[in-house]
């Protein structure tokens, strides 16, 4: 029985705590442990999100956004190191998906609260964020040409995916919504900071996955291809399957946007910094 104990604490303590206390990165077991908890958080936020009458509109979309550049800017502050142990245990993943959904969860409910609507949410996600960068920028900026080159290669390859799905087969044509739309641009902005880091400033991954695609190929430039061929068809599915119930495929596309933006901003963020 000891043994046993030891093992599961041993495991445990390989394959989850040591990646946040090191920092160290991710691995096979909790890529898909934090996989299957998003699972269950989207399925759990869905449901108290239509007990409470919130919808997944583009408004709550848009409003949700500087949230999102606030848990990133966060993570750069946990990079930057200008806070230590064990505070900064809350900043590295999976807890500061907790840290910023709470907040953010909090922050929602407290504006639909007082006003009903969701400026006041915006107000403060927008607050956060800036507060962040202003104690970001205080160490001074490395690489200012960072976010423009990243903003125009994402923004290029995004206008370019647009043109070209006109004449690509059904599955994977691109919904016409807005939405879908700031999804693939989103991803196509952590393709180029990806690719501008490890190509252009010597920047490492640490996810499993694209770390074996990119030593396979190379270059970094392949997560374009790599995440176009699983995003579009995804799109269409999701817009296909989904039409019945909007709410959850909002859902589903701002956990898109996050898992695309969030590390977009982030990279761009350490870059221009010089973290």
């Amino acid at each position: 029985m000891n043994s046993l104990s030891e093992q599961i604490v041993s495991f445990v303590q390989r394959y989850y705590v040591e990646p946040v206390i090191n920092d160290s990165g991710y691995n096979p077991v909790n890529t898909v442990t934090w996989a299957i908890l998003l699972g269950v958080f989207i399925v759990l936020i869905h449901r108290a999100f239509r007990r409470y009458g919130i919808g997944f509109s583009r408004r709550f979309i848009l409003a949700t956004a500087p949230y999102i550049i606030a848990g990133s800017s966060l993570r750069v502050i946990e990079d930057a190191e200008l806070v230590y142990p064990p505070v900064s245990y809350l900043l590295i993943t999976p807890l500061i998906y907790l840290l910023v959904a709470s907040v953010t969860l909090i922050a929602l409910f407290i504006s639909r609260r007082l006003t009903g609507g969701y400026r006041l949410y915006s107000a403060i996600g927008i607050s956060w964020s800036i507060l962040n960068l202003l104690l970001l920028i205080r160490g001074g900026v490395q690489h200012p040409w960072v976010p423009l080159a990243v903003i125009a290669l994402g923004s290029s390859i995004t206008g370019c995916v647009l043109l070209l799905s006109r004449h690509l087969p059904h599955r994977f044509s691109i919904p016409k919504n807005g939405c879908a739309i700031s999804v693939i641009l989103s991803h196509m902005l952590d393709a180029s900071s990806t690719y501008i880091g490890i190509d252009w400033l010597g920047y490492e991954e640490k996810h499993v996955v694209p770390t074996l695609l990119i030593h396979l190929v190379g270059s970094a430039a392949v997560m374009y291809p790599v995440k176009l061929i699983a995003l579009l068809p995804l799109l269409a599915i999701l817009d296909e399957s989904l039409r019945d119930d909007r709410d959850m495929l909002g859902i589903l596309m701002l956990t898109l946007l996050v898992l695309g933006l969030a590390p977009a901003t982030r990279n761009t963020l350490r870059m221009t910094l010089g973290i």
